[in-house]
């Protein structure tokens, strides 16, 4: 499979940190620094396979919700990884993006994390996106405002909104639409993870937990990829006809 005509990003739901770090008698902190090595895997093995974009659901809105202790030590977790692994990031022509609502991130993080996205603008084998502060909602949400002020301000007419349109006033309208999603830790959902961006991806659910997720276990999904079908709306005919 050409890699670089089929599979232009994949995004993933990170799940199973807390379980892993249970199973082996920890407290679930240890299984979110864990997950920080698998991320490191991930990023390395998407690169290698030569596909051009990767989003990873790091932080959902809603995760503001889970205990204060829990939620102060994922924020210091990421501004430490964020400074430890950008020299890497840089030094393997990765790009650092980010999605989501980053203004109600720490500053301290807000600011490790425009310091790692200034180092790496240039970068284009990978664009690695974290999603913080994310939600599917939360951003069509946003673009529906933003779009609404403009129709207020006359800038633009309600009557030629299209998709084109919406898809001009999401976070990150230049990224391409996911082509493969996968979740780790075995539930069959997509948890808000992108919502307009996901509407044609192949999805793949793996009871791997996310901190024993492999550079294997990503091959062989990216494997089952190729044999899917993608119609698009289209009859399989008209697909294989091409």
């Amino acid at each position: 499979m050409d890699n670089d005509k089929k599979i232009k990003h994949i995004a993933i739901i990170m799940d199973g940190n807390g379980r892993w770090a249970q199973q082996h008698g920890h407290e679930r902190f240890f299984g979110h620094e864990h997950g920080v090595e698998t991320v490191r895997r991930v990023v390395e093995e998407t690169t290698a396979l030569g596909i051009p974009y990767l989003t990873l659901y790091t932080f959902s809105t809603e995760n503001w919700n889970r205990p204060k202790e829990e939620v102060d030590m994922l924020m210091r977790l990421l501004t430490s990884a964020i400074a430890k692994e950008v020299d890497d990031l840089h030094a393997n022509g990765v790009r650092l993006l980010t999605t989501g609502r980053l203004q109600n991130l720490p500053e301290d993080c807000q600011k490790s994390l425009r310091a790692a996205m200034d180092k790496t603008a240039g970068n284009t084998r990978l664009t690695l996106i974290l999603a913080l502060s994310y939600s599917g909602r939360a951003e069509i949400t946003d673009m529906a405002k933003a779009i609404a002020r403009e129709a207020v301000a006359r800038q633009l007419n309600p009557d030629t909104i299209d998709e084109t349109t919406i898809q001009q006033h999401l976070y990150n309208p230049e990224i391409p639409d996911v082509d493969l999603m996968i979740r780790t830790g075995g539930d069959l959902r997509i948890s808000n993870f992108l919502l307009w961006q996901v509407a044609y991806a192949e999805l793949f659910f793996t009871p791997v937990l996310w901190p024993d997720f492999s550079k294997e276990d990503l091959r062989e999904i990216v494997a089952q990829f190729g044999s899917r079908e993608r119609r698009f709306g289209k009859t399989g005919e008209q697909v294989r006809a091409h």
